[in-house]
Order: C-alpha cells, then structure tokens, then sequence
C-alpha cells in the first residue's frame, strides 16, 4: 500500500474584495492599522479579539486491498450516522436563536440532513471507495471537491448563488471529515463576553453556534456576501466583515479592534480619536435601527402622498423570513432555478408546484411574481442535461445565444410543465408570471398561447386555476426589448426592468469581467435612457412597470426612478427599509424635476455628481 500525506483542501472564498479597493491602511506613528474587506452585516462592534481555535484535519490518502473496502464503507456510514446527530443537535438549539435566524437556518439543515441521506454526493463517495479502493477520508475530499465545483460552473447565471449550493457540499465535505479523522470543533462558549471574533473561515454552523448577545462583532479571511454566512450574520444582528485579507496575520488575541459592517472596515489598536468615533457610530446605529424599524409598518408613500410599491427580490426560500421582517409587500421577484439545481432529476408539476405554494402562503396575500426557468448562456443545470435539454449557445459568445424564453418556447414540455405548477399555485394567493430574455412581440405571443393552452388542460382535468389568469409580463433586460417596448407593450400585461443585464447588454460590459468592470454604470446616459424609453411605452398603455435590478435598491436613487415615472421597486430585503426611507423623505414634483435634469446629462460623472448633490438635500 502507498501512503501519501495530503492537507485538507482549502475553500476558497466565495467572493473576493473588489481589485480597485484598499487592502490596509497602517498608522506608523500609533500602530493602529485599517484592514478591508466586505460589509456583510450592518452595525459598529468595539471589543478585543477573540479566536476560536480549529485544527485543520489531515488527510491521508491511502490505497486499499480488496478485502479492507466493506470495512472503510462502515466507517464511512458511521461518519455520516454521527453527522446526522451533530445536525440534530444544532437543529434542538434553534429555539434559543433570535426568529430570523431560527428561520434561516432550519432550511439550511434540511438541505444538509438531505445530502447525508441517500444523495449523489453520498452515493458517490461510496462508489469512489469502492472503485478507485481509497479511503473513506479522501473519497470525501475527493467527492466533495468535485461536486462543489460542478455545482459552482453549473449554476444559474448568479455567482453569489452557485456559490452558495457548491459551499453547502463542501461543508457537508468539511463536517464527514472532521469526523472521520477526530478533529476537534471549536468551541465557541468560551469566548469572552463583548469580544470580536476573528476567524479564517466562519461557516453557517458555526454561526448558528454564536451567542449575539455576547459579540460584539465578526471578522473572517473568507466569506460573500449572500452566503448562507452572511445571511445568518445579518439575522443575528451581529457586526461583521467577511473577505478581510491578511485578518489572522494581525489578530492577535486580546487586540483592541472596531468591525464596521456598514464600511467593511477592521481596524487593529484604535487610537483614542478613532475609539471616540466608533463609539459615536454605535450609537448613531442603534438610533437608526430604532428609527427603520418604525418604518417596517408604515407606508411607503412620498410626501405629496404618492404611493410606491416596495417588493423583494427571492432568490431562494431560505430568504422569506428576512423579506417578512422588511416590511416588504410582495415578492418582486422569485428566481425559480433553485428548484433545478443540485438534484439529479428534473421536478415534475406536483413538486414545483408545492414550492410555489410555500412561498404563496407565506407572503400571506401580498403578490408573488414568478420568474419562469432563466437558463442558457453561460448556465448549465445538470439534471436537465441529463434529460438532453442543452441550451443552444452556440459560437464564443454564450450570453447571446439560445437562453430564457428563447429556449423555453424550445422546449415545450418544460415550460409548459413550469406554467401549470405556476398555476396551480396561483389559485391559493395572487401570483403574477415573468418572462426572461424576451426580445420580439412574436416570443410573447407564442408563450401566451402556451400558457392559455396549459390553462384549458388544466380545466378539462379539473384543478383548480384564477379566472382571469394571472397577468403574463416580461423582463427588459436587452436594448432590442427596451427599444421595442411600444410593441412589446401590446402583448404583455406588464414589465419588469433589469438594470443589471441591461446595462450589461447596453454596456458590453460583464461586471465579473475585473478588467472591464469599471466601465459597469447603470447611470450610464445610454441605460437610463433605455430604461426611460420602457417606462415611458408602459405608462401609455397604463401598464405596470417595475425595476429589479441593484439600482432598485439603493437608496440615492430612488428620487430618480420616481421621477421617471415608476411606481414599483423590488431588491433585496436587506434595502427595503432605507429604501422606504428615501420614498417618505421626497416629493413627487421635486423627483420629476430632479429626474428631467439627470436626462439632459451625457457625461456620467455629471449624473452622479447631480444624484450626490440631491441626496445631500435630501439629507439635509
């Protein structure tokens, strides 16, 4: 038999601090030294640094007889037995976690305890040790390594949410692991009270392990922000900067340190000037928070009473608590590719349909709108590929080709399948229906027909569907649809603007691209005017028109959209409130004006030096 020594694999971080910003600012003259990473969660932590010690598990590959595999199987089953108790146990702790993150970690676990169950990941391990004759150790690594990376290049086309399914299989990786080699956890409870964390790498579970009441913030190396990390952080109202390079070279324990989680900043011994600041921060924070809060029940309405309707963008379903305690008033938008990935099947009706209706009866009434399969392009969804459904790319360039509703008029099975769970889902609350990557009235036409045809089948079987059938709208997201919006006007019943490819598109610029990224503006004279041609043809048929792009979501330019004329926001629940705020704090009139000035710019440091200066005044 060989023997070869191999370390544990290293995750890499789900989102790296941007190129262009600071990496650290040292003080030579008092010490103190200014490190950056990502505002992860919002808040001011004041404390010394504390870490919790977590030795890295040794993986020794070794090759097996023939004889030894039934014997490294059960050590196996018996690893993954005593994961499933390990969950079981964080599972009974949920009851002591504030609602929030109660919420956002119970699906987490499920999604956990289903891939120790009887999943690809598992049953791949096994054949590894039974084919390649390795130890159970690193068929693990192995397995956990590979999938993870699948899952990552076969995503949806968002980083954040490939990301986040390849870290849940390599933290099911790290936990078999630990397990299998008797690496010691760490051990959280006895961190001292009002202390900072400091970590390499801070997991879901390791969150849910910490005791809010006790931190006074988190720092890590690693981590995203839309991580399952970071959404439990943010739930748990803790300070914290994740992606902070060079963070376990300077903690030494018992240093004084701030953690801004509004500015991404960790600062390491604070001199006196700084320490006063920060304390000033904290309790601005705490006066806001108070103030936002009253917000969540409150109108979003301007001051000449105009009023403005404020949705979520839902990515996945672990999301819906955080949109619940927005103050949202609907689902903006609901991403369904979630329900495609990481599975080896493609749902059937029943299910997407039940999925649907999860998130119907949660939002308790308020509208969800439903965004239909968005695949293609860059995008591979493994469980269709295996039914032989490949989007037609075709070429270098794959964001031009055969994707969205391109494909899904392809593909009528598929689609078909989607509009009739959609609808029967749509029977327990008002649900609406988006079309992706629409460019000619002839798409929307030939999906309108689809779906009144999937309604009639569904009638002649008897179930249960809204008469009128829910409004069939579609994304501008392209410079052809935003230009065409007149006649696309005509055969949708409303529009969903996405700045984020539209300016993409616009632009010719990817925004993960790092050599190009700077020439990425949604204020970019070309994308407003685009966005204002859109809006202008939907208000003339008295039509809905929303944005659900990231502009949607920042506060400075919410007096802009308004004075384009659009009356519905969707964006990430974590912006709502500020978001309202900025909505109650304008006048109608006054954005019109504002908005009128901003279209007769064509230099784009000119717009955004007009968007500072009316967001000073309204701060003022």
């Amino acid at each position: 038999m060989k023997t070869e020594a191999k370390p544990a694999p290293r995750r890499q971080p789900a989102q790296t601090e941007p190129a262009s910003a600071p990496r650290s600012r040292r003080d030579r003259e008092s010490g103190e030294l200014v490190l950056h990473g990502l505002a992860v969660s919002q808040g001011v932590g004041i404390g010394k640094l504390a870490t919790a010690s977590e030795g890295a598990p040794t993986i020794e590959r070794r090759e097996l007889f023939e004889d030894q595999v039934p014997w490294e199987t059960e050590r196996f089953d018996q690893a993954v037995a005593l994961s499933r108790k390990q969950l079981a146990k964080l599972r009974a702790r949920l009851s002591i976690l504030p609602e929030d993150a109660n919420r956002e970690l119970e699906p987490l676990l499920d999604a956990y305890a289903q891939m120790l169950g009887n999943s690809r990941l598992t049953r791949n391990i096994r054949k590894r040790i039974a084919e390649q004759r390795v130890n159970a150790e690193a068929a693990v690594a192995d397995e956990a390594d590979a999938l993870a990376e699948a899952m990552f290049a076969a995503g949806t086309d968002d980083r954040a949410t490939r990301q986040r399914r390849a870290d849940e299989v390599r933290e099911i990786g790290r936990r078999l692991t630990r397990n299998l080699t008797a690496t010691p956890w760490r051990n959280y409870a006895s961190l001292p009270h009002g202390a900072i964390l400091a970590a390499e790498l801070l997991t879901p579970s390791d969150a849910a392990l910490l005791e809010p009441a006790r931190l006074a913030g988190v720092a890590a190396e690693e981590g995203g922000l839309e991580g399952h990390t970071s959404i439990m952080l943010r739930a748990l109202g803790v300070p914290a900067v994740l992606g902070v390079p060079g963070l376990m070279e300077h903690a030494s324990p018992g240093t004084m340190a701030i953690v801004d989680g509004g500015a991404g900043t960790v600062t390491l011994r604070p001199t006196a000037a700084t320490l006063a600041a920060a304390r000033k921060a904290v309790a601005a924070y705490a006066r806001e928070r108070q103030r936002l809060a009253k917000l969540r029940r409150l109108p979003a309405i301007t001051r000449d009473e105009e009023p403005v309707e404020l949705q979520a963008n839902l990515e996945l379903p672990i999301e819906l608590p955080m949109i619940a305690q927005s103050g949202a008033v609907g689902i903006g938008l609901l991403r369904t590719e979630f329900l495609f990935m990481n599975r080896d099947d493609v749902p059937d009706e029943d299910a997407q349909a039940e999925a649907y209706l999860q998130v119907v009866d949660a939002m308790q009434g308020d509208p969800v709108t439903i965004r239909v399969l968005d695949w293609g392009g860059e995008k591979q969804i493994e469980s269709l590929v295996a039914r032989g459904i490949v989007p037609g790319a075709g070429g270098d360039n794959p964001a031009l080709g055969v994707r969205g509703l391109r494909l899904l008029l392809k593909e009528t099975e598929l689609f078909e399948t989607q509009l009739a769970a959609i609808l029967r889902a749509a029977a327990r609350g008002p649900v609406r229906v988006l079309l992706p990557m629409v460019t000619t009235p002839e798409e929307v036409r030939a999906a309108r027909d689809m779906y009144d045809r999937v309604a009639r089948r569904l009638r002649r079987r008897g179930v249960e569907i809204p008469d009128p059938l829910p409004p069939l709208g579609i994304m501008i997201e392209t410079p052809g649809a935003a230009l065409a919006a007149d006649s696309l006007a005509l055969e949708s019943d409303f529009f969903a603007i996405g700045t984020n490819d539209l300016a993409m598109y616009t632009l010719a610029v990817d925004r993960s691209e790092t050599g190009a990224s700077h020439l990425y503006d949604p204020l970019h004279p070309a994308v407003l005017r685009l966005m204002q041609f859109a809006t202008e043809a939907a208000l003339r048929m008295r039509m809905s028109v929303s944005v659900c792009g990231e502009i949607a979501g920042d506060p400075r330019l919410t007096p802009l959209l308004l004075g384009l004329g659009i009356r519905s926001l969707s964006m990430s629940s974590a912006s709502v409130p500020r978001v309202k705020q900025a909505v109650r704090s304008v006048a109608i009139d006054d954005c019109a004006r504002f908005a009128r000035s901003v279209m007769e710019q064509s230099d784009p440091a000119r717009i955004a030096a007009l968007v500072a200066e009316f967001r000073s005044r309204m701060d003022a």
